[in-house]
């Protein structure tokens, strides 16, 4: 078997297109396409980086007659055995995905306006607007909110059990069988439009959902229409999140299979040695109950939750600012 059927036996087997093989050895495409047309030979130094990629001996890529793959020692007894992706468990993900976006998505818009049920009735019992007291309407718009949350959260879980048997691709490095690498490409390109779409809008209707709070507040001074600004505000926030969320799902699921953007193999070995995230929401969680209990002001405990929000995003990148640093 001469050079050029062995680059491409041994791309194949490990599910690289040429435009991935050539990025890998910092060539160009057409560079490769040459190799295995065999209508030029690589040099000593990319023969060198091709064993080293496909964890084969220099001696298999340069000797004709070796017909078999001679793999490195340290491959065989240092490095454990790397999960491969087919094609049909690609589709299969793509496609479970696809069907727990939208549940995924509306579960974290009950999340986001599960408290507006509870600032509206309080805000009318307090000014009068409503046949109950202060404390039967917080009774009852508590009653909705833990009943909103507990829907997301069997959403959540659903959702979850259902991509449980991918959970090695998010976790995991992994390789790709032939086809694999195309399919998904081809796929990204096809949902790019809507991708974009979704997270124009998405960012549109967050921006404008301060709009209704300022109308609101323009108005004759009224605490319940400034309660109904602040759950305007909400929905539309809850919304934009929506499409922020579909978009982001399917477009997570085609790099997690590219292992591109937030999966590639050094982001996923951060990921997995995280602390600080696992201990982060059941603190803030912690937080918001102690509060809103013993203050009794759940009409304003609740901004706990977006503060937290947006917390978590800065400690997430000093965390890996400071372990780049350390590395």
């Amino acid at each position: 078997m001469i050079l050029a059927d062995k680059i491409v036996s041994l791309r194949k087997k490990s599910g690289w297109s040429q435009e991935e093989l050539a990025e890998k050895l910092g060539v160009s495409r057409q560079a490769v396409s040459k190799w295995e047309g065999a209508q030029s030979v690589p040099d000593l130094d990319r023969i060198l980086q091709m064993s080293r990629a496909f964890g084969v001996t220099t001696d298999y890529l340069v000797k004709d007659e070796l017909g078999e793959p001679e793999y490195t020692k340290d491959d065989e007894e240092t490095q454990p055995p790397v999960r491969r992706v087919s094609l049909e468990e690609a589709n299969a993900y793509l496609a479970a995905k696809e069907k727990t976006a939208k549940p995924t998505a509306w579960a974290v818009f009950l999340c986001i306006v599960s408290p507006v049920c509870l600032v509206l009735l309080s805000a009318a019992a307090e000014v009068g607007r409503l046949a109950l007291s202060e404390d039967s309407a917080a009774l009852i718009g508590l009653c909705v909110l833990f009943g909103l949350i507990a829907g997301a959260v069997a959403i959540f879980i659903s959702c979850d059990e259902q991509m449980k048997r991918f959970a090695h691709l998010e976790s995991e490095c992994f390789e790709t069988e032939y086809g694999v690498t195309g399919m998904v490409r081809e796929r990204q390109s096809r949902f790019a439009p809507t991708a974009a779409k979704y997270n124009i809008l998405g960012v549109v209707l967050c921006i404008l959902s301060v709009v209704p709070l300022f109308l609101c507040s323009i108005l004759p001074n009224d605490d319940f229409l400034s309660a109904v600004g602040v759950g305007l505000l909400l929905c539309c926030i809850g919304l934009g999140t929506v499409l922020l969320v579909l978009a982001g799902e399917r477009t997570a699921s085609f790099d997690q299979l590219l292992q591109e953007g937030d999966y590639t193999s050094r982001k996923k070995e951060r990921a997995s040695k995280s602390v600080l995230q696992a201990v982060y929401w059941p603190c803030v969680t912690a937080a918001f109950l102690a509060y809103s209990f013993i203050t009794s002001d759940w009409g304003r405990s609740w901004i706990i939750w977006p503060v937290a929000g947006v917390l978590s995003a800065a400690l997430d990148a000093i965390e890996g600012a400071v372990k780049k640093k350390k590395k």
